[in-house]
C-alpha cells in the first residue's frame, strides 16, 4: 500500500532529479521551445517540496492535489498547467484514502494523463509530454520500473516525429531529429516514482 509519505518522497524525488537535469531539458528545449522548460521546471518542483514541507498533507490525494495546485501557480508556459492538472486530477482520482493500492494509484494516473490529454489536446505520436506518459501508464500495472523504462522509451521516440502540438508544432519538419523536453521531463517524472519506490 502506498501512504502520504511515500508521495511526498516521490515529489522531493522528482525535484532532485529536475534539478540535475534542469540543463539538459533547457538544452532540448531550445531549438523547438522557448528554451525555459528546465528552469520553469526546477522553480515548480522546488516550491513544491518547500510547501509539503510546510503543510504536508496526510493523504495521498492531498500531497497530488497540493503539488499540482503550487505548479499551477508557480511554473510559467505550458508546464505549469500541464504538469500541475496531471497532479492534482491523480489526486482527486485517489479522494482521502489514508492509503491506495498500486492498482488505485495507476487507475488514478490514467485518469490525471486523460486530463493532461483534454487539456492539451494531444495524443500519443504528436510529439509531447503523453508519448511518455501513456505508455508509463500503461506499464504501471506491471511495475513501477516497466513503468519508467516505458517512459524512457516514449521519450526517445519522440526524436524522429514532427510536433504536431504546442510550440515546436510551428516549427513543423524542423522539429523533426529533436528529443520532446516535455516527454523528457515526464520520463524524470517517472523515474523518480520507481526511485520513491525502491526500484
Amino acid at each position: 500500500m502506498l501512504d502520504a509519505d511515500f508521495f511526498r518522497r516521490w515529489m522531493a524525488a522528482t525535484a532532485v532529479s529536475v534539478d540535475r537535469e534542469a540543463e539538459r531539458l533547457t538544452a532540448l528545449d531550445s531549438p523547438i521551445g522557448d528554451a525555459d522548460h528546465g528552469s520553469n521546471l526546477r522553480r515548480g518542483f522546488t516550491a513544491v517540496t518547500a510547501t509539503l514541507e510546510k503543510e504536508a498533507p496526510d493523504t495521498p490525494g492531498g500531497v497530488l492535489t497540493l503539488a499540482g495546485r503550487q505548479l499551477i501557480s508557480t511554473v510559467g508556459g505550458a508546464s505549469g498547467p500541464l504538469y500541475g492538472t496531471l497532479l492534482r486530477r491523480t489526486g482527486k482520482a485517489l479522494g482521502d484514502a489514508a492509503e491506495v493500492s498500486g492498482e488505485e494509484f495507476a487507475s488514478a494516473l490514467r485518469t490525471g494523463v486523460q486530463a493532461v490529454m483534454t487539456l492539451g489536446g494531444a495524443v500519443p505520436g504528436d510529439k509531447t509530454m503523453i508519448d511518455a506518459l501513456v505508455p508509463a501508464v500503461d506499464a504501471l500495472d506491471d511495475s513501477f520500473a516497466a513503468a519508467r523504462a516505458a517512459a524512457e522509451q516514449g521519450a526517445l521516440a519522440t526524436t524522429p516525429l514532427q510536433a504536431r502540438k504546442g510550440r515546436a508544432s510551428y516549427l513543423g519538419e524542423r522539429s523533426i531529429g529533436h528529443q520532446d523536453p516535455g516527454a523528457t521531463s515526464s520520463a524524470l517524472l517517472i523515474a523518480a516514482l520507481a526511485e520513491a519506490g525502491g526500484e
